[in-house]
């Protein structure tokens, strides 16, 4: 048997193989640079930058690419101007899709806020129900699981928070799978919007907040322990609660410890948090310490468009930067579906069938030596497995 080494790990065609989950991606912020060249030709917007695809995206990621979370916002302004009717929801949602089958994901969620797209002649059904006809459509002809998250922002006001919960809970059974609340964290605390949280618990509801990106553990500890949070979006400024000198961990705080022991996802975007200022470059992100505490890591892209990336260039930052092995990789897949939100019995089905399985194969496929803790059963598929 062989071993995979770290340069073929890198080859693009295999990461695109790997099987992938993707929790945090914003539906404004995966645009296809086309798309938003076609769309702003039907409605007649000259706003945008640039007429060439390859330029556009390059405008794009200069723009994400100056860490700061505020600068990093401001090409939204485009990509939601293009997005306020029927067809262009469905459209974007479909390419949503599309693009995430086409670099190996079989399980995706997206998150949008519905009231930025009601400019034009659609209210907040409309725009939902246009964002999950795509959806369907794509998950349909691409063979992708995939789930709707519905945002409020923190600095919108506590009632209109609360309206949106409403709004998700009203297509929970139609694929709006959880509520979100997003933006700028400083001076917007996620317990002003707590009626939102405790409405969305009430009705068993799930929840996944942005925290710990542009504030530190206090946001974290806010979103956990005021509003209920399932998953933290982001969390990468949790390093701020650990005690570490010359690379070595000596102190983990109460609320790190309190993460790792109650297994809350951390949804980390590794070329996002440096684009927005989380981290200040991948070597300093504090990913590896992280992943060597324990902490149930998920990788995700956060916006394609700004940070020009995929899911399969997320794994092989990864794999560069932190060493990460097939192994590694395939724990991250399993620990993002553990932590999707759908029934335990779909997330099993696809950690079985869709995520150890194929990666069964690969290494079955390429040569290489099963995984531990599989050998001798089935296919090289065991009943537990070491991702926490």
């Amino acid at each position: 048997m062989t071993e995979l080494g770290k340069q073929d790990l890198l080859d693009p065609n295999l990461l695109a193989r790997l099987p992938k989950v993707a929790l945090h991606e914003h539906l404004d912020g995966c645009l296809r640079p086309s798309t938003m060249l076609e769309l702003a030709a039907e409605v007649g917007y000259e706003g945008l930058p640039e007429s060439d695809p390859e330029a556009l995206a390059e405008w794009f990621f200069r723009g994400a690419d100056r860490g700061s979370l505020p600068e990093y916002l401001e090409g939204f302004a485009h990509t939601i101007a293009l997005m306020q009717s029927a067809s262009a929801l469905e459209r974007v949602a479909y390419e949503f899709l599309a693009d995430q089958a086409a670099d190996g994901v079989v399980y995706a969620e997206v998150r949008f806020a519905p009231h930025f797209h009601t400019s034009g002649e659609l209210g907040l059904d409309a725009v939902m129900r246009a964002v999950l006809d795509g959806l369907t459509r794509g998950g349909k002809e691409h063979n992708v699981g995939w789930g709707l998250i519905v945002c409020a922002m923190r600095n919108g006001q506590p009632d209109f928070s609360e309206d949106m919960a409403e709004l998700a809970l009203a297509y929970r059974k139609q694929g709006c799978v959880g509520f979100d609340l997003a933006g700028e964290e400083a001076g917007n605390p996620a317990k002003t919007h707590l009626a939102a949280f405790q409405l969305a618990k009430r009705q068993n509801f799930n929840i996944t907040i942005h925290a710990g990106e542009s504030f530190g553990p206090a946001s974290i500890w806010q979103a956990l322990q005021y509003c209920g949070a399932h998953r933290i979006g982001h969390g990468t400024r949790i390093v701020e609660d650990l005690v570490i000198h010359d690379g070595k961990v000596l102190k983990v705080g109460d609320l790190a410890q309190y993460i790792i022991d109650h297994r809350i996802p951390l949804e980390i975007c590794l070329s996002s948090n440096v684009h927005t200022g989380a981290a200040r470059s991948l070597a300093e992100h504090p990913f590896p310490i992280l992943h060597e505490l324990g902490f149930r890591l998920t990788l995700n892209t956060d916006n394609r468009l700004m940070s020009k990336t995929t899911m399969s260039r997320e794994y092989a930052l990864a794999v560069e930067h932190y060493d990460l092995t097939l192994d590694d990789l395939e724990t991250l897949s399993i620990n993002s579906m553990k932590s999707a939100f759908v029934s335990y019995e779909q997330r099993c089905r696809y950690i079985f069938e869709r995520i150890k399985r194929p990666f069964a194969l690969l290494r079955a496929q390429l040569n290489l030596s099963p995984r531990k803790g599989y050998e001798g059963s089935p296919d090289g598929i065991d009943n537990g497995g070491s991702a926490g």
